[in-house]
């Protein structure tokens, strides 16, 4: 008995060890290989101590067996960036993730090159020719951008390089003019003209002379700035190994267009751009030879008239010379702050991706928040945390130093802590200094309370991140009932696939054309929320940055419109414009109705125009709404410009004579507005087909609430391309319903076969007789 038991023992040892050492195979093929990514050097680091620490981190999640941690690890990396590679199972990787020091931890997945990663995002891909299934893009060496921005170009940086581009097309009539740290060979056959205009700040700030000498930086197409470099990489960039920005976002990147030429035409200066120096370069851009041009500025909104608007007289001289010219839609954010409002270019609202830079905030009791962030900087431990109204010093009320103003906190009570700040402009330089004062008072954090931009990240001076309202009074809750509250703030991280994507950004303008509310304004909306892109040296010393902004989103649908420009070069700009327009979409990633930052509410025509672009159908959009200078100038009669005020812009002997217009909304638009309904209204708009010769389309219409719309003909027969086809669009109140913007309704109408989908939306305001309301 006592044998066969000591038997019975040795056999269960043995099968013990046997399941151990199963377990540990199952183990072994469980764990995959991961990057653990650690964000940018922080000096020069000695190689040996950097393994060492590698391997204490993994032995951490070998339960201390250094052995086994030395065995896990496979690559560090020490030179460009910290971080390493090791074979980890998901459990550790996630327990390493949630380390301090540690930006992000990814599998190590076989990839193909990709963009960092709007484009990705639209569905582009490739690194050079961004190919669209059925299309060829190669006919983008022929299609010349110019950029008439406001800080120039960094010529030598990789996104403009001319490897393997072929010889300057021959329509080229441009020059590369010299300057400051510029000249003739700082042009290639990539960036094939550049030229800066001085004159109109000169005369403006000659008073002032010895001053704009001292900031003006570069007198040459050089950037100084950084967003020239930027928006022209975004739309026309050379495909990018490694762009990164300080480690975050690392990958491929590239512009929408990459193989287009580029023309820039430096205008703007430190303190503004000059109506003089911009139709300059207008009109210099026009005798050159570009194909599109891109202006990421416009006016403080409200814009005045078109005569009195550089933009709107040298964009109408371009669109006539058949120029199409893209433009921001301004950064104000609020109903009505739309500018570049004239209907003879495309104008963007900015939208988010699936990408956001965040930092985790981890309070005393164990609480997590997410905020977003730019910031590497790292707190090594816990501190106190305060509502910045506490640290009041001198004559400042606890109200005014809630918002962390200069020289409004007090260093003693600051000191050692992390602040809770208050913010309610639109500024982002104000929100990178509020992080300087926190720095300068002694504070080793801040926690910024920005509900309207709280999507938009900043590269704080110290350890910080940005929270909503919500997120802001929660933390100050924690604070007020905790009798010593602490908190910690942890270096950002890229996170992708956040959701809902994407999203309008909160600062983009938005509608009614206050100007002319008859034309839709903006017409589309583009990323440009924390856009990664080239940059210039001489700030910061950084080659790559992110920003934000609608100047972001215009050079992406730049891009877009050059890649239609390289496959249909005989397109109007208008026709262009439509073709972006009818394919954009309403709807975001999981198919939902895209929402406004920050209220979260859903989204309307005054948010994205006509919708998010779509680059992957507008080779191809079926039907086009055409116009043409005549039209143009029909408009400008039909909101009451006479002969005389027309020569102004026109500089020739028009008149509007003949012109059939009775109102701006007859104008062939690709979305309709009527903006004071009295009853009945009919709107005419003539379609041209650029898809399949004998092609027949259906009407589909999604009425605006309280308005009867009907369409006749509600069917389209097309027997040839190129055939153009009228139809009208009648508009009846149908009851006193509340309208969900300040009076306006929202609606659509589709044109619709098996293969397309031509949609314009359709923006309606009942006059108040009809409304059975006072105004």
């Amino acid at each position: 008995m006592a044998f066969s038991f000591r038997i019975r023992i040795r056999i269960r040892i043995i099968l013990l060890l046997f399941y151990l050492f199963l377990s540990q195979i199952t183990l072994s093929f469980s764990a995959k290989v991961f990057v653990v990514y650690m964000g940018s050097k922080t000096g020069e680091e000695d190689p040996e101590e950097t393994l060492t620490q590698h391997h204490e981190i993994l032995a951490a999640v070998h339960a201390g067996n250094m052995e086994q941690a030395q065995a896990s690890h496979v690559y560090s990396y020490t030179h460009g960036f910290t971080g390493f590679a090791a074979k980890l199972t998901q459990h550790q990787a996630s327990q390493i993730s949630k380390m301090p020091g540690v930006v992000s931890v990814f599998p190590n997945l076989k990839r193909r090159l990709h963009t960092t990663h709007s484009w990705d995002f639209m569905g582009l891909v490739g690194e050079e020719t961004m190919e669209i299934p059925g299309f060829s893009t190669k006919n983008q060496v022929n299609v010349i951008v110019g950029f008439i921005d406001t800080a120039g170009i960094w010529p030598e940086s990789p996104s403009f390089s001319d490897a393997d581009m072929p010889p300057v097309p021959s329509r080229w009539k441009g020059q590369c003019q010299s300057g400051e740290a510029f000249n003739a060979s700082s042009c290639n056959r990539k960036l094939i003209g550049a030229r800066y205009y001085f004159s109109g700040y000169e005369a403006e700030e000659e008073e002032e002379e010895e001053e704009a000498v001292n900031t003006v930086s570069f007198r040459s197409p050089r950037d100084s700035s950084g967003h020239g470099s930027h928006t022209t990489s975004t739309a026309a960039g050379r495909y990018v190994k490694n762009m990164n920005y300080k480690g975050l976002a690392a990958g491929g990147a590239r512009g929408g267009a990459p193989m287009a030429r580029i023309a820039v035409y430096k205008t703007c200066w430190d303190s503004g751009c000059y109506d003089v120096d911009l139709l300059a370069a207008f009109d210099d851009a026009i005798r050159d030879g570009v194909h599109i041009l891109s202006l990421s500025l416009g006016p403080d909104a409200p814009q005045g008239d078109y005569f009195n608007d550089a933009i709107s007289v040298g964009s109408f001289h371009a669109a006539t010379h058949g120029i199409l010219v893209v433009a921001s839609v301004g950064n104000e954010g609020n109903q009505g702050s739309a500018t570049n409002l004239a209907p003879w270019m495309i104008t963007v609202a900015a939208s988010s991706t699936d990408r956001d830079f965040s930092s985790d905030i981890v309070l005393g009791d164990g609480t997590n928040f997410t905020g977003e962030s730019l910031s590497l900087f790292k707190m090594n431990a816990s501190a106190r945390i305060i509502s910045a109204s506490e640290a009041f010093a001198g004559y400042f009320t606890p109200y005014q130093s809630s918002y962390c103003l200069e020289s409004s906190l007090n260093r003693t009570k600051a000191r050692g802590k992390v602040l809770v700040c208050q913010h309610v402009e639109s500024s982002m330089e104000s929100k990178l200094e509020k992080s300087v004062v926190v720095k300068e008072a002694g504070g080793v954090g801040m926690i910024l309370v920005d509900e309207a931009d709280k999507d938009v990240a900043i590269p704080f001076e110290i350890p910080a991140a940005i929270v909503g309202r919500g997120t802001g009074d929660q933390i100050l809750a924690y604070v007020n009932r905790t009798r010593k509250p602490v908190s910690r703030i942890f270096p950002a991280k890229t996170i992708l696939g956040s959701q809902p994507a994407p999203r309008v950004a909160a600062f983009s303008s938005k509608g009614p054309n206050a100007l002319t509310p008859e034309i839709l304004k903006p017409d589309v909306t583009a990323p440009g929320l924390n856009i990664l892109a080239a940059w210039s040296p001489a700030v910061g010393k950084l080659q790559f940055n992110i920003l934000s902004g609608t100047s972001m989103s215009c050079p992406h649908v730049t891009g877009i419109a050059t890649l239609i420009k390289a496959v249909h070069p005989s397109w109007s700009p208008s026709a262009i414009k439509s073709a972006i327009m009818t394919t954009a979409t309403t709807l975001d990633k999981h198919h939902k109705p895209i929402i406004v930052d920050s209220e979260g509410r859903r989204g309307n025509a005054f948010d994205y125009g006509s919708g998010f672009v779509n680059p992957m159908r507008v080779l191809d959009p079926g039907l086009v709404y055409d116009a043409h200078p005549r039209d143009y100038i029909s408009f400008l009669c039909s909101i009451g410009y006479d002969k005389k005020s027309l020569h102004l812009i026109t500089r020739d002997n028009s008149t509007c004579h003949e012109t059939l217009f009775r109102t701006p909304s007859a104008l062939n638009y690709p979305s309709i507005t009527v903006p004071n309904l009295n009853d009945n209204f009919s709107v005419t708009r003539t379609v041209t087909n650029v898809g399949k010769p004998k092609s027949i389309y259906k009407a589909v219409v999604s009425s605006p609430i309280g308005i009867n719309v009907t369409v006749v003909p509600n069917r389209l027969i097309f027997n040839h391309f190129g055939q153009k086809i009228k139809f009208s669009v009648n508009f009846k109140v149908a009851a006193a319903a509340a309208a969900t913007s300040k009076g306006y309704a929202f609606g659509s109408l589709s044109w619709r076969n098996k293969k397309s989908q031509v949609t314009s939306p359709l923006v309606v305001r009942v006059a108040p007789s009809n409304m059975g309301l006072m105004r």
